[in-house]
Protein backbone atom coordinates (compact mmCIF):
# COMPACT_ATOMS: atom_id res chain seq x y z
CA UNK A 1 0.00 0.00 0.00
CA UNK A 2 3.11 1.94 0.72
CA UNK A 3 4.43 1.36 -2.50
CA UNK A 4 1.24 2.72 -3.93
CA UNK A 5 1.00 5.45 -2.45
CA UNK A 6 4.71 6.58 -3.25
CA UNK A 7 4.19 5.85 -6.78
CA UNK A 8 1.52 7.55 -7.33
CA UNK A 9 2.67 10.70 -5.43
CA UNK A 10 5.88 10.99 -7.30
CA UNK A 11 4.13 10.51 -10.79
CA UNK A 12 1.69 12.95 -9.61
CA UNK A 13 4.36 15.49 -8.66
CA UNK A 14 6.23 14.95 -12.00
CA UNK A 15 2.94 15.70 -14.21
CA UNK A 16 2.19 18.88 -12.29
CA UNK A 17 5.69 19.78 -13.29
CA UNK A 18 5.47 18.79 -16.42
CA UNK A 19 2.10 20.43 -16.86
CA UNK A 20 3.49 23.81 -15.65
CA UNK A 21 5.76 23.55 -18.68
CA UNK A 22 3.19 23.12 -21.16
CA UNK A 23 1.44 25.52 -19.79
CA UNK A 24 4.03 27.97 -20.24
CA UNK A 25 4.71 27.03 -23.48
CA UNK A 26 1.38 27.82 -24.37
CA UNK A 27 1.39 31.22 -23.07
CA UNK A 28 3.68 32.30 -25.26
CA UNK A 29 2.23 30.98 -28.71
CA UNK A 30 2.03 35.04 -29.83
CA UNK A 31 5.66 35.70 -28.44
CA UNK A 32 8.12 37.41 -30.64
CA UNK A 33 10.78 34.95 -31.17
CA UNK A 34 9.96 32.55 -28.50
CA UNK A 35 11.59 28.86 -28.18
CA UNK A 36 9.75 26.03 -26.39
CA UNK A 37 10.88 24.66 -23.13
CA UNK A 38 11.45 20.89 -23.23
CA UNK A 39 11.63 18.47 -20.78
CA UNK A 40 12.96 15.13 -19.56
CA UNK A 41 11.97 12.51 -17.22
CA UNK A 42 14.61 11.23 -15.11
CA UNK A 43 14.63 7.88 -12.65
CA UNK A 44 16.81 8.75 -9.77
CA UNK A 45 17.58 6.63 -6.94
CA UNK A 46 16.25 7.78 -3.38
CA UNK A 47 19.55 8.15 -1.00
CA UNK A 48 19.24 6.94 2.41
CA UNK A 49 18.27 3.77 4.75
CA UNK A 50 15.87 1.37 2.31
CA UNK A 51 15.82 -0.46 -0.56
CA UNK A 52 18.25 0.25 -3.43
CA UNK A 53 15.27 -0.53 -5.62
CA UNK A 54 13.46 2.94 -4.48
CA UNK A 55 13.76 5.62 -7.53
CA UNK A 56 11.56 8.65 -7.54
CA UNK A 57 10.61 10.64 -10.71
CA UNK A 58 12.29 13.85 -11.66
CA UNK A 59 11.06 16.19 -14.10
CA UNK A 60 14.35 18.20 -15.20
CA UNK A 61 15.20 21.11 -17.83
CA UNK A 62 15.24 20.08 -21.46
CA UNK A 63 16.62 22.86 -22.55
CA UNK A 64 14.79 24.67 -25.38
CA UNK A 65 13.43 23.52 -29.23
CA UNK A 66 15.67 25.71 -30.67
CA UNK A 67 13.79 25.30 -34.82
CA UNK A 68 12.98 28.42 -36.42
CA UNK A 69 9.64 30.11 -35.79
CA UNK A 70 7.27 31.54 -38.33
CA UNK A 71 8.00 33.97 -40.17
CA UNK A 72 5.92 37.62 -40.68
CA UNK A 73 6.56 40.40 -42.99
CA UNK A 74 5.99 43.37 -41.31
CA UNK A 75 7.55 45.99 -43.22
CA UNK A 76 8.75 47.96 -40.27
CA UNK A 77 12.55 49.03 -40.91
CA UNK A 78 13.17 48.16 -37.28
CA UNK A 79 11.74 44.28 -37.17
CA UNK A 80 14.48 41.72 -37.68
CA UNK A 81 13.89 37.89 -38.18
CA UNK A 82 17.55 36.32 -36.75
CA UNK A 83 18.38 33.21 -39.40
CA UNK A 84 18.50 29.99 -37.36
CA UNK A 85 21.31 29.66 -34.50
CA UNK A 86 21.95 33.67 -34.80
CA UNK A 87 20.79 35.34 -31.64
CA UNK A 88 20.69 38.81 -30.78
CA UNK A 89 23.09 40.35 -27.80
CA UNK A 90 21.34 42.76 -25.43
CA UNK A 91 22.18 44.15 -22.14
CA UNK A 92 19.97 42.56 -19.19
CA UNK A 93 18.49 44.39 -15.90
CA UNK A 94 22.04 43.04 -14.68
CA UNK A 95 24.04 44.94 -16.74
CA UNK A 96 25.23 41.60 -18.50
CA UNK A 97 25.13 40.44 -22.34
CA UNK A 98 22.44 38.03 -22.56
CA UNK A 99 20.77 36.86 -25.99
CA UNK A 100 17.56 36.96 -27.49
CA UNK A 101 15.13 36.44 -30.65
CA UNK A 102 13.13 39.03 -30.30
CA UNK A 103 13.51 41.11 -33.12
CA UNK A 104 10.78 43.43 -32.54
CA UNK A 105 12.97 46.56 -31.97
CA UNK A 106 12.38 50.23 -30.80
CA UNK A 107 13.73 53.44 -30.63
CA UNK A 108 13.72 55.44 -27.40
CA UNK A 109 13.03 59.12 -27.50
CA UNK A 110 17.18 59.75 -26.87
CA UNK A 111 18.16 57.70 -29.66
CA UNK A 112 18.69 53.94 -27.98
CA UNK A 113 17.73 50.87 -29.58
CA UNK A 114 15.99 48.54 -27.40
CA UNK A 115 13.89 45.67 -27.34
CA UNK A 116 10.29 45.28 -27.09
CA UNK A 117 10.92 44.92 -23.57
CA UNK A 118 12.73 47.88 -22.96
CA UNK A 119 16.57 46.42 -22.96
CA UNK A 120 19.33 47.75 -25.01
CA UNK A 121 20.55 46.54 -27.91
CA UNK A 122 24.57 45.84 -28.43
CA UNK A 123 26.46 46.39 -30.39
CA UNK A 124 30.12 46.08 -30.75
CA UNK A 125 30.86 49.30 -28.74
CA UNK A 126 28.25 48.61 -26.02
CA UNK A 127 24.58 49.91 -26.10
CA UNK A 128 23.70 51.69 -29.55
CA UNK A 129 22.64 55.10 -29.55
CA UNK A 130 21.75 56.84 -33.01
CA UNK A 131 22.32 60.20 -33.89
CA UNK A 132 18.92 62.03 -34.73
CA UNK A 133 18.18 60.97 -38.22
CA UNK A 134 15.30 60.55 -41.28
CA UNK A 135 15.65 57.16 -42.03
CA UNK A 136 17.46 53.85 -41.05
CA UNK A 137 18.21 50.82 -42.47
CA UNK A 138 19.49 47.47 -41.27
CA UNK A 139 21.04 45.52 -43.69
CA UNK A 140 21.78 41.66 -43.81
CA UNK A 141 24.81 41.20 -42.04
CA UNK A 142 23.62 43.74 -39.37
CA UNK A 143 24.82 47.02 -40.41
CA UNK A 144 23.24 50.50 -38.79
CA UNK A 145 22.57 52.67 -41.96
CA UNK A 146 21.07 55.96 -41.54
CA UNK A 147 20.37 59.12 -43.44
CA UNK A 148 21.27 62.33 -41.12
CA UNK A 149 18.19 64.76 -40.25
CA UNK A 150 17.99 67.13 -43.03
CA UNK A 151 20.01 65.66 -45.34
CA UNK A 152 19.69 64.07 -48.87
CA UNK A 153 20.19 60.37 -49.56
CA UNK A 154 23.54 60.33 -51.15
CA UNK A 155 24.37 61.06 -47.18
CA UNK A 156 23.90 58.15 -46.47
CA UNK A 157 26.50 56.94 -43.72
CA UNK A 158 27.10 53.65 -41.41
CA UNK A 159 27.06 54.36 -37.83
CA UNK A 160 27.22 50.77 -36.42
CA UNK A 161 26.27 47.27 -36.75
CA UNK A 162 24.07 45.12 -34.01
CA UNK A 163 25.69 42.36 -32.53
CA UNK A 164 24.98 38.78 -33.57
CA UNK A 165 26.26 35.59 -31.98
CA UNK A 166 26.23 32.14 -32.85
CA UNK A 167 24.24 29.59 -30.60
CA UNK A 168 24.20 26.55 -32.23
CA UNK A 169 24.13 23.54 -30.41
CA UNK A 170 24.24 23.56 -27.11
CA UNK A 171 26.34 26.97 -26.57
CA UNK A 172 23.37 28.59 -24.82
CA UNK A 173 21.24 28.12 -21.99
CA UNK A 174 17.69 29.83 -20.97
CA UNK A 175 17.64 31.13 -17.68
CA UNK A 176 14.69 32.43 -15.91
CA UNK A 177 14.26 36.05 -16.91
CA UNK A 178 13.71 34.36 -20.45
CA UNK A 179 16.79 35.33 -21.77
CA UNK A 180 19.70 33.49 -22.70
CA UNK A 181 23.76 32.85 -21.88
CA UNK A 182 26.68 30.76 -22.61
CA UNK A 183 26.18 27.50 -21.22
CA UNK A 184 28.96 26.97 -18.55
CA UNK A 185 32.30 26.09 -20.35
CA UNK A 186 30.80 27.15 -23.23
CA UNK A 187 32.05 30.79 -25.55
CA UNK A 188 29.49 32.59 -27.53
CA UNK A 189 31.36 33.76 -31.07
CA UNK A 190 30.45 36.44 -33.33
CA UNK A 191 28.33 35.22 -36.14
CA UNK A 192 29.49 37.11 -39.52
CA UNK A 193 27.78 37.28 -43.12
CA UNK A 194 24.01 37.17 -43.57
CA UNK A 195 22.41 36.71 -40.14
CA UNK A 196 19.62 38.78 -40.73
CA UNK A 197 16.32 39.88 -42.55
CA UNK A 198 14.74 43.20 -41.83
CA UNK A 199 11.06 44.14 -42.62
CA UNK A 200 10.29 40.72 -40.58
CA UNK A 201 9.61 39.27 -37.50
CA UNK A 202 9.95 35.28 -36.45
CA UNK A 203 7.17 34.22 -34.10
CA UNK A 204 6.88 31.49 -31.83
CA UNK A 205 7.82 28.15 -32.34
CA UNK A 206 5.17 26.57 -30.31
CA UNK A 207 2.93 24.48 -31.69
CA UNK A 208 -0.80 25.69 -29.94
CA UNK A 209 -2.78 22.29 -31.18
CA UNK A 210 0.36 19.73 -30.47
CA UNK A 211 0.52 21.69 -26.61
CA UNK A 212 -2.88 21.68 -26.38
CA UNK A 213 -3.37 18.05 -27.06
CA UNK A 214 -0.77 17.25 -24.48
CA UNK A 215 -1.98 19.45 -21.70
CA UNK A 216 -5.44 17.35 -22.38
CA UNK A 217 -3.06 13.94 -22.01
CA UNK A 218 -0.94 15.44 -18.71
CA UNK A 219 -4.20 16.29 -17.44
CA UNK A 220 -5.97 12.82 -17.59
CA UNK A 221 -2.46 11.38 -16.42
CA UNK A 222 -2.53 13.19 -13.30
CA UNK A 223 -6.14 12.26 -12.84
CA UNK A 224 -5.39 8.13 -13.00
CA UNK A 225 -2.45 8.89 -10.59
CA UNK A 226 -4.28 10.86 -7.92
CA UNK A 227 -7.04 8.00 -8.17
CA UNK A 228 -3.83 5.53 -7.84
CA UNK A 229 -3.17 7.52 -4.48
CA UNK A 230 -7.37 7.37 -3.05
CA UNK A 231 -7.86 4.10 -3.81
CA UNK A 232 -4.62 3.17 -1.38
CA UNK A 233 -5.98 5.09 0.81
CA UNK A 234 -9.23 3.32 0.65
CA UNK A 235 -7.37 0.11 0.99
CA UNK A 236 -5.78 1.01 4.17
CA UNK A 237 -8.78 2.28 5.92
CA UNK A 238 -10.11 -1.21 4.91
CA UNK A 239 -7.81 -3.12 5.81
CA UNK A 240 -7.66 -0.82 9.55
CA UNK A 241 -11.64 -1.61 9.99
CA UNK A 242 -10.95 -5.39 9.50
CA UNK A 243 -8.07 -5.57 12.06
CA UNK A 244 -9.90 -3.73 14.48
CA UNK A 245 -13.27 -6.03 14.05
CA UNK A 246 -10.74 -9.29 14.22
Amino acid sequence: MDRALYIGMTGASATLKAQTAVSHNLANVGTVGFKAELLKQEAVQVEGPGFETRFNALIADGGFDASQGPSQTTGNQLDIALVEDRWLAVQDAAGQEAYTRAGDLKLTSLGQLVTSGGLPVLGEGGPIALPPHQSLTIGGDGTLSIVPQGQGPETVATVGRLKIVDGSGDALTRGLDGLFRAAPGREVLPAAGGVLTSGTLEGSNVNAAEALVQMISLSRQFEMQVKVIKTAEENARAASTLLRMS
